[in-house]
């Protein structure tokens, strides 16, 4: 497997400059403008790695491979981010990252000051949707109001500590199984009523959300969970003037599936099966363990093939399996079996080595980017322009959504430049 390339700069040697480092970032970007990022899931590997990606960006010790738009200085810099966030374990960001792994030790020394500075506020939870998520770390509150009201509690706090004008809530918590009953979403008013009945069919994902769109909060979906495509939080959004985009991080074997898919159509070669395999040991791969976190998960990466080739594919097989050596270290196998002219059968191979953290982490500070100009241009509800990051983008409406990568990156550009 081929290793993360480590680039330290050699002039930066004490860790402790780290920290110093870190308490300039209050300062606001460019435009005097200060972002501040909280996350569920803060002390997981993709934001913990997100978290120390900034820092070492900060420290001129890492350059921008991995981060799709780092040409676009129109947008907010990553350097001026500011992050908090909620966790089921209240360890520290040093410690969490040393658990994970992702990071080189070279790495992890620079870092770890600025690291240790951030620890997770209690999580609102219920093992119910994700049982094999657990932690001390947690909000002994049973009313749903109540839980929603710490959340904007925690937001407010954050955004007045923090000076900050613009608070970016983004989920990167354990994938949730998806409620049997979602007809409490369908609409802003059977909402208010679940949250008023405590319905337990309301998920943390979900009040996270609109704990979110109630603090204007611009909110990103980076997990399978059930909640920003619903109509009853879209029309909240647009009610409170709040960008939103989800669901589901595209961020490898997907990400290629819609590059191929369109390709091969676009040859006239006919997908007879597609079998695709993943083994991934981190956290991310125990929690998918439990069969109703698997089902969500499988649910996302399955959906976008028949849409792009124009027709079923019966034999369509997605697996996950928890492999624990492998770590964050995954990996992702295809088996594609195609017919072309005359009958000829063919067959096309992918395996991808791949690291997920360092694959998902700089998606997301691009997303946080995103969402953060589509609230300076004053656009709310669903972010249809941001379907390239997704594995099933939030469209208005319920119109379906485009999968295909080419397509949904020149119509992100054309947003990004105004056409």
């Amino acid at each position: 497997m081929q290793e993360t390339a480590v680039t330290v700069d050699p002039n930066i040697t004490d860790p402790a400059e780290s920290t110093s480092a870190a308490q300039e970032t209050s300062a606001p970007d460019a435009t005097g403008h200060r972002v501040g990022v909280a996350v569920v899931g803060l002390g997981g590997a993709v934001a913990s790695t997100m978290v120390a990606g900034v820092e070492l960006l900060r420290l001129g010790a890492v350059g921008s491979a991995g981060l799709p738009f780092a040409d676009r200085t129109e947008l907010t810099p990553y350097e001026s981010l500011r992050f908090g966030g909620w966790d089921l374990d209240p360890a520290d960001l040093a410690k969490a990252a040393q658990v994970h792994q992702v990071l080189e030790p070279a790495q992890l020394d620079l870092v770890a000051g600025h690291l240790e500075t951030l620890t997770p506020w209690p999580a609102v939870a219920d093992p119910r949707w994700c049982r094999n998520a657990g932690g001390a770390n947690v909000v002994e509150i049973s009313s749903l109001r109540e839980r929603i009201a710490r959340i904007r509690d925690d937001l407010q706090r954050f955004r007045t500590e923090q000076e900050l004008d613009t608070v970016v809530v983004l989920n990167l918590a354990s994938t949730e199984a998806v409620p049997p009953d979602t007809t409490f979403l369908a609409d802003a008013a059977a909402l208010e009523r679940a949250i008023d009945a405590d319905d337990p069919a309301v998920t943390p994902g979900v009040l996270y959300a609109y704990a979110a769109i109630s603090e204007t909060c611009p909110y990103v979906n980076f997990t399978p969970g059930a909640g920003a495509e619903s109509p009853a939080l879209q029309h909240l959004a647009e009610q409170h003037g709040v960008p939103i985009a989800g669901r589901d991080g595209k961020t490898g074997q997907t990400m290629l599936k819609t590059v191929l898919a369109p390709a091969l159509r676009s040859r006239g070669l006919h997908v007879d099966g597609w079998y695709s395999t993943n083994l991934l040991g981190n956290r991310d791969g125990e929690i998918l363990n439990d069969p109703d976190s698997m089902a969500s998960k499988v649910n996302t990466k399955g959906s976008v093939l028949d849409s792009m080739l124009g027709y079923a594919v019966d034999d369509h097989i997605v697996r996950i399996d928890y492999y624990r050596p492998r770590g964050d270290a995954k990996e992702s196998w295809d088996n594609i079996d195609l017919t072309g002219f005359l009958g000829g059968r063919m067959q096309l191979k992918l395996d991808f080595l791949c690291r997920d953290s360092v694959l998902a982490a700089p998606l997301v500070l691009e997303l946080v980017r995103m969402v953060v100009e589509a609230h300076r241009r004053g656009e709310s509800g669903a972010q249809e322009q941001l379907g390239y990051f997704f594995k099933s983008p939030v469209t208005r409406d319920s119109r379906p959504p485009e999968h295909g990568f080419a397509r949904q990156e020149q119509t992100l550009n054309d947003w990004l430049d105004g056409r």
